[in-house]
């Protein structure tokens, strides 16, 4: 493990501030490691810095220790470390601005799919909701092949939402509230275990911590981070589905929710939702295709069912093929990691780009990422 993984994990241990401010402090430093260089003059480097922070940071030893232990349960358990600094860390995630610095990950899959949705509600869902959410989860699958779906490994809509995407022959990922030592609730073990080999597990918390009530709330933000749009199926007037949907909206990501027969607790949120402009109303997988413009995806793959061949690009300059020729190998790339891979200069590059966009060849993911149409 790197120096760098270690100080950020140590950064997510110090008391005093809370993830927001060490988000902040990272990146004005730019890393963990200049955060612990400069952690006896943290003033002169941030001098709008509280006495708090100065202090918190002066006191590295135990945060250290702290941080060693859990690359050694780390490495015991094969699991992975995502920070900022490493290209797996999900791009969604770190344009916002209480990312976690650490993500613990357990699995196999990518969480910077092409396409990703949150799919979350009541942990006491009726049969209606839990045939209404197979029912999209798969639907979503045959429209668009490969959509991530992310929840939360919770009773109800979550654990409906992983089962019926495994089901689809898709990949998803859950976001624990407690370390990877553990599985919350136990009951979901099995599922837990599929998902590590068709999707994964990840975490900002290390091992023993126990999935206590904060946690959950806070674990809300990575849900709605991570993703492209929120999908609330079936919430009450209160819930944690709602507090997501809430950070999905400061996050400005799409929300859409199912809407509930009137009078039924297990309804009020969506309808609530929905009634006050907070989400738009969906009824089905493809209502979600067609709010996000992801049509393409959609008639690509039924293309492909019949056979049918597209032209895909059509005449492009040298320089605009050297752009799809990147994105060809690892598609999905910010900017400024097409400017190190093309050699092109940052405004030049700019200008390549959007008339690439202009043309239909590739797309503007949220996030920044540029994607090629295939």
């Amino acid at each position: 493990m790197t120096d760098e993984a270690l100080y950020t994990m140590a950064l997510t241990r110090l008391s005093g501030f809370n993830s927001t401010q060490a988000k902040q402090l990272y990146d004005t430093m730019g890393s963990a490691t200049a955060v612990y260089q400069q952690r006896k003059d943290i003033a002169q480097a941030l001098p709008d810095s509280t006495p708090r922070l100065r202090e918190a940071l002066r006191h590295w030893d135990d945060a250290l220790r702290r941080a060693e232990a859990e690359a050694n349960f780390v490495e015991r358990n094969k699991l992975r470390v995502l920070v900022p600094a490493n290209p797996d860390y999900p791009y969604r995630l770190a344009h916002c601005p209480d990312a976690p610095l650490a993500l613990y990950y357990r699995g196999n899959c990518s969480l910077n799919a092409r396409r990703v949705v949150a799919v979350v509600g009541t942990r006491r869902c009726t049969i209606y909701g839990q045939e209404l959410t197979a029912r999209f989860c798969k639907e979503l699958q045959q429209l668009c092949p490969g959509t991530l779906v992310v929840s939360g490994l919770a009773y109800g809509i979550d654990i409906c939402a992983h089962r019926a995407t495994l089901e689809a022959g898709a990949d998803t990922v859950a976001v624990l509230a407690h370390g990877q030592d553990q599985i919350y609730p136990p009951r979901h073990i099995d599922t837990a275990r599929l998902m590590v080999r068709q999707g994964a597990l990840i975490t900002e918390y290390m091992s023993q911590t126990n999935a206590d009530k904060l946690n959950f709330v806070r674990r809300n933000r990575i849900v709605a981070g991570m993703a492209d749009a929120t999908v609330v199926i079936e919430s009450a007037a209160r819930g944690g589905s709602l507090i997501t949907a809430g950070i999905a909206r400061d996050y400005n990501r799409d929300v859409m929710a199912f809407p509930g027969a009137v009078g039924v607790k297990s309804s009020e949120g969506c309808n609530n939702l929905i009634k006050q402009q907070a989400a738009q109303l969906i009824t089905s997988a493809a209502d979600l295709v067609q709010t996000m413009g992801w049509q393409d995806d959609a008639e690509q793959h039924a293309n492909r069912r019949k056979g049918i061949e597209r032209q895909l690009f059509p005449e492009l300059t040298p320089e605009q093929n050297t752009i799809v020729a990147a994105l060809r190998l690892d598609n999905d790339q910010q900017i400024n990691t097409l400017t190190v891979k093309t050699g092109l200069e940052p405004q030049k590059l700019t200008a390549l780009l959007f008339e690439l966009e202009m043309t239909g060849v590739i797309r503007l993911m949220a996030g920044g990422a540029y994607h090629l149409i295939l």
